[in-house]
Formats: structure tokens, C-alpha cells, sequence
């Protein structure tokens, strides 16, 4: 399983395959913090209406977690895996970004 995972994400190793999974771990853990942080500050409570509650989530949470892949990625030598990483889920969402 983990060797057609290395062939699909293009990954040389095992060791980098670890990595990038830790990345992924290390960036949602911190980004549930962020959430946090961001919904204490503008008071988001429990009464307030799930639908403004999950469009909060998705204008606010969502970048920073992609940021946050990028950023610890960089840290961990694994920059050029998220940035192809990014421009997928970018492309998805329809923004192009040049290839290089």
C-alpha cells in the first residue's frame, strides 16, 4: 500500500514518505489551534447558526491550513511536494497557477 502511495505522490522513500505524513499531522494539529484562537476572537458560540458557523470555517480555516502545509513542509525540506500538493487542490477549486 505504501509503495503505490510513494508512486502515485511521486516520493522517493519511505524516510520522505514519513515526513510528509507528519507534515499533514503537525499542520492539522495547529490549525485546530488557529481555529480556536480565530473563533474566540470574533465570539463564534454554539447558538450561532451552523451555516455561518461552516462559512467562517471555510473563509478563514481552510487557507490557513493549506498555509500551514506549505510553511512546515518548507521547514522540513518537503517544499516541492505541497507546492505541486497546492496547485492540485488550487486547481480543483478553479485557480490556475503557472507551472514551472
Amino acid at each position: 500500500m505504501l509503495d503505490k502511495l510513494k508512486v502515485h505522490w511521486q516520493v522517493e522513500s519511505n524516510f520522505q514518505l514519513a515526513i510528509i505524513f507528519f507534515v499533514f499531522s503537525i499542520s492539522g494539529s495547529s490549525t485546530l489551534v488557529v481555529r480556536q484562537f480565530i473563533f474566540e476572537f470574533i465570539h463564534v458560540n454554539p447558538d450561532w447558526p451552523f451555516l455561518l458557523k461552516a462559512a467562517i470555517y471555510l473563509v478563514t480555516i481552510v487557507p490557513i491550513y493549506q498555509a500551514n502545509l506549505l510553511v512546515i513542509g518548507s521547514i522540513l525540506g518537503q517544499f516541492r511536494f505541497f507546492w505541486r500538493f497546492e496547485k492540485k487542490i488550487l486547481g480543483r477549486l478553479g485557480i490556475k497557477l503557472k507551472s514551472n
